[in-house]
């Protein structure tokens, strides 16, 4: 995931959530973020 910009993590976390994806694959890039240091950009997916 290093390659994805910022950004574009947060969307495709935020995407993911709507989505309703996998719980795992919400939680992978969950971690992502918090290795960023991004967390305060996202409201935790409520599983």
């Amino acid at each position: 995931m290093g390659s994805l910009t910022d950004d574009l993590l947060i969307e495709c976390y935020e995407k993911a959530v709507e989505l309703k994806l996998n719980e795992d694959f919400i939680r992978l890039i969950e971690q992502e973020i918090y290795n960023r240091s991004l967390a305060h950009l996202i409201t935790p997916s409520s599983r």
